[in-house]
């Protein structure tokens, strides 16, 4: 009869699954022999401090002005320290470096995951500015698709409705003023398209839109010359001497109002303000006329 010991139905069981191991490891080691884990020639090059990192970053962005390698120091701290003081200054600063370099897609990206990850900093603010900038540089000339002009809007309006208290929020104001002219310009580019045309109706749709949209821009002034032409020429006199009213009223000096007026003395009428237009409603929504 065998004599059976307690438990060493289990330590057989453990023994038998470190035996099955040794015998994995003495089979996969001659094949790891070649890579980099145990090639003395290959040794992975342990992780570089933090502050070091950071530090190389500074010089690289503000000695050197190597953008991009700046960008790619300060990607590293975050990487390798995810979650830490340093990862949070790194990632703002590895926006800007990007931001300099023109990189904007990957600054927008950074600047994202710091507005994210960092909604109550001190700093949000100057991330959130960065991506509205960032699409505001992109923006093309009126020629072209305006995507970038609409992004960069809605990001630099998150600057003064998010942080109207910091020192970004007047230059965002800026910047959105400006690219709302770029907007209103768009709108122009196409209605004279339209006027050339002879599609009156199509004309007016975008002169309304610079109208009631954007007429706090430079083109508003035009936009209403080129309604009181429109009107005239489909014989809507009512709103043509309208448009060159309320034009004059708010622009006397401008040479456009010597246009409307002349357009409209010619079709035999004056510059009268209908108050139920809507272009006269439209000036009045703003405090304008």
């Amino acid at each position: 009869m065998t004599l059976r010991v307690r438990g060493s139905e289990k330590s057989g069981h453990r023994l038998r699954a470190l035996a099955g191991w040794l015998a994995l490891v003495l089979v996969v080691a001659p094949v790891m022999g070649g890579c980099s884990y145990f090639n003395k020639d290959n040794d992975l090059v342990p992780d570089t401090p933090a502050d070091k990192l950071y530090n190389e970053g500074l010089f690289l962005l503000n000695n050197k002005q190597e953008y991009k390698e700046a960008a790619k120091k300060f990607d590293e701290v975050d990487r390798q320290n995810p979650y830490s003081d340093w990862a949070r200054k790194a990632l703002l600063m590895s926006a800007y470096s990007y931001y300099q370099a023109k990189e904007y897609t990957d600054c927008i990206s950074s600047a994202q995951r710091y507005v994210t990850l960092h909604p109550g900093s001190p700093d949000a603010a100057y991330a959130q500015y960065l991506i509205g900038s960032s699409y505001y540089d992109q923006i093309l000339d009126v020629s072209r698709d305006q995507a970038r002009a609409d992004k960069a809007i809605s990001s630099l309006e998150e600057v003064t409705r998010k942080y109207p208290e910091s020192e970004y929020a007047t230059a965002a104001k800026k910047k959105i003023d400006m690219a709302r002219d770029q907007l209103a310009g768009k709108e122009m580019e196409i209605g004279r398209f339209y006027m050339n045309k002879r599609d009156f109706i199509g004309a007016i749709n975008r002169f309304k839109v610079v109208v009631t949209q954007y007429q706090t821009t430079r083109h508003v002034e035009e936009a209403l010359e080129r309604l009181t032409e429109a009107y005239v020429s489909l014989g809507i006199i009512d709103e043509a001497q309208t448009a060159a009213a309320v034009l004059g009223h708010n622009f006397p000096d401008s040479t456009w109002y010597k246009d409307a007026y002349q357009l409209v003395k010619t079709a035999g009428g004056e510059p009268n303000e209908n108050k139920e237009s809507w272009i006269s409603k439209a000036f009045k929504k703003v405090g304008l006329g």
